[in-house]
């Protein structure tokens, strides 16, 4: 048996019967960990099969490694009910106690400061919840449609919602509806591609 501390022993023992190859200090430091913390040299496994030059994650066959419209549209719907009722809360609250200055503080005032912080929650999460199921639902309609993700998916889609969000208001409030709409998502569009047009790939989460 070779006593050199610097030699490759043959096998070692481990919890469930014999273990691989060992290997000494010098060896273990040549092996180049990147993006790794040091291992410990005593450790009964070889270092090579821990380094990862490759994704970290798993994907069926032909999905994509960023989330769709379809997965992201109830991210979207939820996100925006809530702004929504903590935004008409807020309000309703402003309202409640600009309606009530004259009243003191009591029973009465109270229950209709609270009558109008939940009217206006309710009522700006209903609004924002509809614009967001609308523009969800176009969405995912024209990427299937298309068979493509892009800008113009996210512009359609933004303008047919102020559209038909606003139509009840005829000819000329839909028009303005699906101009509102228009504006808002080419302003998300153009946010969304900043980074390429100053010249470095953006980020896409």
């Amino acid at each position: 048996t070779c006593n050199d501390p610097g030699s490759r022993s043959a096998g070692g023992f481990g919890l469930f019967g014999s273990a691989g190859p060992q290997y000494s200090k010098t060896e273990l430091a040549g092996v180049p960990l990147t993006g790794m913390s040091p291992l410990s040299p005593y450790l009964n496994v070889d270092p090579r099969y821990l380094i990862q030059n490759t994704d970290e994650f798993i994907l069926p066959t032909g999905a994509n490694k960023t989330r769709g419209r379809f997965e992201l549209a109830f991210f979207t719907i939820g996100g925006c009910c809530i702004t929504g009722a903590v935004f008409g809360a807020v309000n309703g609250l402003r309202m409640g106690l600009s309606e009530t200055r004259n009243m003191a503080w009591s029973k009465p005032r109270n229950v209709q400061i609270l009558n109008m912080v939940t009217r206006q929650g309710a009522t700006w999460a209903n609004t924002l919840g509809s614009l967001a199921l609308l523009y969800s639902a176009f969405g995912v309609i024209i990427e299937k449609a298309r068979g493509a993700e892009d800008d113009l998916n996210t512009i359609a889609a933004g303008t047919l919602t102020g559209v038909l969000y606003k139509s009840p208001g005829g000819l000329r409030g839909a028009a303005r509806g699906g101009l509102v709409g228009l504006t808002l998502s080419g302003l998300y569009a153009f946010y969304n591609n900043w980074d390429h047009l100053k010249g470095s790939s953006p980020t896409r989460y």
